[in-house]
């Protein structure tokens, strides 16, 4: 390939990569970056024009490597809610939403019955569903990517969540599937440009009387789930280039753990005597179980599994990722 087109076909191939990433939920690009880091693209000209007939091997890896980290800062910078686009001018970015304002932010009506309208305030949104005496069965189903998800305390109410966005980008609704209380837990889908200028995060609590399932299907995020509190029957976890991080605590009579990741970090903790079993089908990962012993191809058990009571069960896969189980 000629000198001269190599860095116009990068640019494209970055560009691309870039829209492909954030379509599948990879990465949560700030599109609101390009306004604030726009003088980038002059440098990145003007170091490609200044080299432009330099063949040698050190101006092609300078503006190459100029290339790269312009590219890495547009994408991955996270710069808060004010922007620059001109010295001596800015302004600050609040949301995206255009179906409300300032005097219907407090104060929503929702046609239908089953949503659960947030409290607004600054960014920020307070979500709850009460708690209904006789619940035995509750079912939490969390989508979307690009955020943080914490899960750690308990709460009086079903489900309690804050959430740390600026586009009104969540969305809570309840139902009833027979005996079980569903909560849908998830990310509005916003398309073409969104321009999101802070970092998503939902604080999430739940009530710890009912037996929990609980089902999250997401891209790129980061988990952190305490559910050692909870009755907890059946975790799923099913993300991309994600970092899951989970305590889980006793075992009902047979806990199933799922979990189904991309490129990722997955750590789980389970209680030093919960009977145990792990079942792998983790490709080129790497494996860490503390404590287990191996019973058979991609399985292993803890000591005294087979005759304990309550059980668990973990279920792991993943592409290329970092999977870890220990005990507490």
């Amino acid at each position: 390939m000629r000198n001269d087109k190599l860095i116009p076909g990068l640019v494209l191939v970055l560009i691309g990569a870039a829209f492909l990433l954030n379509n599948f939920g990879y990465i949560h690009f700030h599109w609101i970056n390009i306004l604030h880091l726009w003088p980038l693209f002059l440098v990145m000209a003007g170091i490609n024009l200044v080299f432009a007939h330099n063949r040698t091997a050190w101006a092609t890896i300078l503006k190459i490597s100029v290339l790269i980290g312009g590219f890495a800062l547009i994408l991955f910078g996270d710069f808060g809610t004010r922007f620059n686009f001109w010295p001596g001018r800015h302004f600050t970015y609040m949301n995206d939403n255009n179906d409300n304002n300032d005097n219907n932010d407090d104060n929503m009506d929702d046609s239908d019955s089953t949503g659960t309208p947030g409290t607004k305030w600054s960014g920020k949104t307070a979500f709850s569903e009460p708690y209904k005496a006789g619940v035995k069965y509750a079912r939490l189903n969390i989508s979307g990517g690009g955020t943080t998800y914490v899960l750690n305390d308990i709460t009086t109410h079903l489900f309690e969540a804050n959430t740390r966005d600026n586009r009104n980008k969540y969305d809570l609704t309840q139902r009833q599937d027979d005996s079980t209380s569903v909560i849908d837990f998830h990310m509005h889908d916003h398309h073409g440009f969104n321009f999101d200028s802070g970092r998503s995060e939902a604080s999430m609590r739940l009530n710890p009387n009912p037996i929990w399932d609980i089902d999250v299907e997401t891209g790129a995020t980061q988990l952190n789930f305490d559910l050692s509190k909870f009755k907890v029957k059946a975790l799923k976890l099913h993300g991309g280039a994600a970092s899951f991080n989970v305590k889980m605590g006793q075992p009902q009579l047979m806990t199933d753990v799922d979990i189904s990741t991309g490129v990722s970090s997955v750590e789980v903790s389970i209680p030093q005597n919960a009977a145990c079993s792990i079942q792998t089908d983790s490709g080129l990962s790497s494996n860490n179980f503390d404590g287990f012993n191996k019973s058979a191809d991609n399985n292993f058990e803890t000591p005294g599994y087979s005759a304990a009571k309550n059980k668990m069960h973990i279920h792991i896969s993943g592409g290329l990722s970092d999977f870890k189980v220990r005990r507490y």
